[in-house]
């Protein structure tokens, strides 16, 4: 099984080519909800990398999950460069509930956070070449995840120690507020955003988005609006927007999502 979260579509689409190359089901990450599936021999977890650790709502629903003991487990991150020790806080967790932590990779992907100075999308050039290089490693990935390998292949990055048990911390406390979203005058009431919100945040009222408190940061709302419309306070102006190319994803993609409770 493969618990997936996702918010422009990087992780999902790991989440989808391991899942072809492994032959295994898929379930997203839903907040408020959790797992439990004992007859289950092997979970991957895939997600993206939040500011050098692990999203709050990938905590949360690891810690609420049952029956999974049994299980060898996985981790396949997402990544604009660097994860810190973002693996070990993963297995860390894993270890507390009694779970068998395995292998854990990371994944290079298109940069898609610009909520603070210097962090912007990359350019065409960088993301096409990520984009090129994401399937002959999630090959790798997916080879190793195959023969159980028990190992770290991450890129930790400079300071990772810092990166993830101090900036990660601070970030996660002070950074994470979806007060700060509205529209523009440019919106166009398509409902793209509320669409591809993962938890369900985000309602149209009189044909505009209105953000809710239950929000993940995953920022899919921005990147996808076709018009650019949605502003983080000032953090967004002049910002990009990337969502990944419709030539490597599809509506269908985003109907993986099974019950779980």
């Amino acid at each position: 099984m493969i618990y997936w979260h996702s918010g422009t579509g990087n992780s999902l689409y790991t989440a989808t080519v391991l899942a072809r190359m492994l032959g295994e089901d898929m379930c997203r990450m839903t907040p408020g909800c959790s797992a439990s599936a004992s007859s289950c021999e092997r979970v991957i977890w895939v997600f993206p990398i939040y500011s050098w650790g692990l999203p709050p709502v990938v905590k949360k629903f690891i810690s609420r999950s049952t029956g999974l003991e049994n299980a060898r487990h996985y981790m396949v991150c997402t990544c604009g460069d660097d994860i810190g020790l973002a693996h070990e806080t993963w297995r860390s967790l894993l270890r507390r509930k009694g779970w068998n932590a395995r292998g854990a990779w990371s994944v290079q992907m298109p940069n898609n956070y610009v909520l603070l100075p210097g962090f912007d999308v990359d350019s065409s050039s960088l993301e096409q070449e990520k984009l090129s290089a994401a399937a002959g490693r999630l090959a790798e990935v997916a080879r190793g995840i195959a023969c159980g390998a028990k190992v770290d292949s991450v890129v930790r990055g400079q300071f990772p120690w810092i990166k993830t048990h101090v900036l990660y911390p601070l970030f996660a406390r002070f950074m994470m507020s979806p007060k700060p979203f509205s529209f523009t005058g440019s919106c166009i009431s398509c409902g793209k955003c509320a669409a591809v919100c993962p938890a369900a945040n985000i309602r149209m009222e009189n044909g505009h988005p209105c953000w809710g408190t239950n929000c993940t940061l995953c920022l899919g709302c921005y990147h996808i609006c076709p018009v650019h419309a949605v502003a983080y306070g000032k953090a967004t102006r002049g910002k990009g927007q990337y969502f990944i190319p419709k030539s490597m994803s599809s509506k269908k993609l985003f109907k993986f999502n099974c019950e779980v409770h």
